[in-house]
């Protein structure tokens, strides 16, 4: 290995290429599967724990505790972020994550990068009060602010890539299947 890194945006981007490459050549080295357990702990609290994920034959230690609660006036204490708040924070980090690889592949030195992310939720879908109202939303608007030494060309580019390859952004903009099991304890 070289000793002489290309570090743009605090990303090796050899490193990058390389692991894109060996992705390429076998894609089970992409294959990637993540856990989070949660845990009720009283009221509206929860805490998820992250203890491993799989990245291809590796099996990679982790450990994280995430706690989540609702503010007061929706029946929690008010300790932490809130489900929805999670959701968008994980879709804007992921796409984040997807922005500085992009910039960093185009030799863009990023100065600045926030997305800002909302949306509205009618609760009578949540609480049962009305079957025609959903239970989520009916749109997420998000707004992506950078700057850098990028061409206007270089951030389109940019953002569509991101805006094609991003997980979280794909998972929310997209239905996936959710397989449920029940498991009932006495």
């Amino acid at each position: 290995m070289s000793t002489n890194r290309q570090l743009i945006n605090g990303i090796d981007v050899d490193a990058l290429k390389q692991f894109a490459g060996s992705v390429a050549d076998d894609p089970s080295n992409g294959m990637t599967q993540f856990q989070v357990t949660t845990d009720w702990l009283k009221g509206t609290q929860s805490s998820s724990s992250i203890k491993q994920l799989k990245l291809g034959e590796q099996t990679l230690e982790r450990d994280f505790q995430i706690l989540i609660d609702e503010p007061a006036e929706l029946l929690g204490e008010n300790l932490a972020a809130n489900p929805q708040e999670y959701l968008m924070a994980a879709l804007n980090a992921c796409m984040v994550v997807g922005y500085v690889a992009a910039a960093s592949l185009e030799n863009v030195q990023l100065e600045q990068l926030r997305i800002q992310t909302e949306g509205t939720l009618d609760l009578r879908g949540f609480l049962g009060l009305d079957e025609s109202i959903k239970p989520g939303y009916e749109e997420l608007q998000y707004k992506v602010t950078v700057a850098g030494n990028g061409t206007p060309e270089q951030w389109q580019r940019i953002h569509e890539n991101v805006t094609r390859t991003s997980p979280n952004r794909w998972n929310v903009a997209n239905a996936i299947r959710l397989n449920s099991e029940l498991i009932i304890e006495e």
